[in-house]
Order: structure tokens, then C-alpha cells, then sequence
């Protein structure tokens, strides 16, 4: 942003550690949490609820974008396109870090308190899930997979908020969020491969190798066929799969982008599902 030149260097190097000047991770957070709002209701949710889990998506994003380069602290100086990130840096001390991370968390409690009871319990286990993420590359090929439950854990979350409940077809939602986070990660992943590779980070990008745009392909099928289950359990009308197959035209030019694997067309790629995201809100308002 180019309002940060204007703010001192110290409040500069924390807002980019929440990465507010990079809003797309609060739109891949706030896409289906919109979705589950909508079918939770049938139509527009209360407005309390919604205002709710604007600024909790927005809080919660930037506390896991500071974990998340806590985490990565001894990594990110390793990559290129991660380098010139406030921990890796110095900008920011660790503690600095952590309390800034707490700070968002807390205030995204506070928020949380204002709904029901089953929504509070539900939100250690977001927080749990957003808190354990950064950690997973370490451990496992499939980190994209735990940043898929930790934004889709918005959608129970949302449904006990709006009903008090949360259905069966809140959990297919859920799946399908979790999917849909897999592959635009994996895609995002494909950015920092060569790097990864070198110092040793895991990811699907690294463990599908040259298939990697085969199997982002079987996840894109898995994403929209969950869609399609999501639309008939909550009896949408049919415009919601007119625009599924707006959205499925996106998935297809997501992978023509990324057919070379280059870095910059696959950061376009990446970019680029937060239209696909509001593609399918639009199908999910007007086919409530």
C-alpha cells in the first residue's frame, strides 16, 4: 500500500506481518464464511452475526499470518519471494510477534462472545487449527490440507451462529472449502517449489512433482462436485449452477495458467480464485 510509506517504519513492519496490506487471504477466509452465512439463513443472515464474522475473518487472518511467519521465521530469509518479510528481516522481534498474535486472537474471542454458546466452543477449534498450521510443512507433505480445515472451520462456526446448529450439510460444505483451500495452495505452493525443494519445506506441490496439475485437476472435480451436493441439500435454485459453471470455466483457466509452472503465472492463478470465490456467493445469494 502506498499509505504505508506514510506510517513510522516500526507500525509499518507489524501491519505488513498481518499482511493487511495484502488483503486476498482475507477474501479466500471471508468467501465461504459468506457462503455459509447465506445458506445458513436461506438469504441474508442476521446482521449482528454478519458484522461478527467480517472483522473476525479480517482479525483471524492477520493472527495467522503472524504465526504463521513465526513459524517460518528461520525459513522465510531462505526464499525468495518470503525474504523481505518482517521477522525474517529483524523489523520485528520474535515477542513482538507473539504479542501481536495474542492480541488478535483475544480480539477475536471478544467478538466470538457475542454469539451462541455452540459457537464459542467451536472457536478454540479454529483457533487450534490456525495456531497448529505454520507447523504442519514441517512434519507432513499435505499442509495445504490443514490450511484448508483451519479457513473451512468459518462454516460450522457460522451455521451455530446463525441456527444453533450445525447439519449435515454445513460438514459438506466444510469438505468442499477444505478442497477448494488444497488445490489454490497447492497452486501458491508451486510458486516457492524450486526453494522448497532446496531447503527441505514439504508441500503438495512438492509431493505431486510433474503431476501436480493432474491431481490439482481431480481436486478441482472433487470441489465442485461437493459444490453441486452443497446445492441440492439446500435446495438451490437453479442459477446457483449456472454460476458453478462460471466458476468451473475459472478452474480451467487456472490451469491453462499454470501449464508452463511459471512463478508468475501461478501466483496469477492463485490470485485469481478470489474471483472464483465470488462467483460462487453470487450463486449461493441468488439461489437462496
Amino acid at each position: 500500500m502506498q499509505a504505508d510509506s506514510a506510517l513510522p517504519p516500526r507500525v509499518t513492519a507489524y501491519w505488513r506481518l498481518t499482511r493487511l496490506n495484502r488483503p486476498i487471504g482475507i477474501f479466500l477466509v471471508g468467501w465461504p464464511m459468506l457462503w455459509a452465512l447465506w445458506l445458513a439463513a436461506d438469504g441474508l443472515p442476521d446482521i449482528r452475526v454478519l458484522m461478527v464474522f467480517v472483522f473476525g475473518c479480517i482479525l483471524m487472518r492477520s493472527a495467522g499470518c503472524v504465526i504463521n511467519d513465526y513459524a517460518d521465521r528461520g525459513i522465510d530469509g531462505h526464499v525468495k519471494r518470503t525474504r523481505e518479510r518482517p521477522l525474517a528481516t529483524g523489523e520485528v522481534s520474535e515477542a513482538g510477534a507473539l504479542a501481536l498474535f495474542a492480541a488478535l486472537a483475544l480480539a477475536a474471542f471478544g467478538l466470538v462472545l457475542l454469539l451462541s454458546p455452540l459457537t464459542i466452543a467451536l472457536s478454540f477449534g479454529g483457533l487450534g487449527l490456525a495456531a497448529a498450521y505454520p507447523f504442519t510443512k514441517r512434519y507432513t507433505h499435505w499442509p495445504q490440507a490443514a490450511l484448508g480445515a483451519a479457513f473451512a472451520w468459518a462454516v460450522p462456526m457460522a451455521f451455530a451462529a446463525q441456527t444453533g446448529a450445525v447439519p449435515g450439510g454445513a460438514w459438506l460444505l466444510f469438505a468442499a472449502v477444505l478442497v477448494w483451500a488444497l488445490v489454490y495452495d497447492t497452486i501458491y505452493a508451486m510458486v516457492d517449489r524450486d526453494d522448497d525443494l532446496r531447503i527441505g519445506v514439504k508441500s503438495t506441490a512438492v509431493l505431486w512433482g510433474h503431476h501436480d496439475r493432474l491431481y490439482i485437476g481431480l481436486f478441482q472435480g472433487v470441489f465442485f462436485a461437493l459444490l453441486v451436493a452443497v446445492g441440492l441439500v439446500f435446495a438451490l435454485a437453479p442459477v446457483y449452477y449456472v454460476m458453478l459453471t462460471a466458476a468451473a470455466g475459472l478452474a480451467v483457466y487456472h490451469q491453462w495458467l499454470i501449464r508452463h509452472r511459471e512463478r508468475e503465472a501461478c501466483f496469477r492463478a492463485f490470485l485469481n480464485h478470489n474471483v472464483l470465490g465470488g462467483v460462487v456467493f453470487a450463486g449461493v445469494v441468488l439461489g437462496t
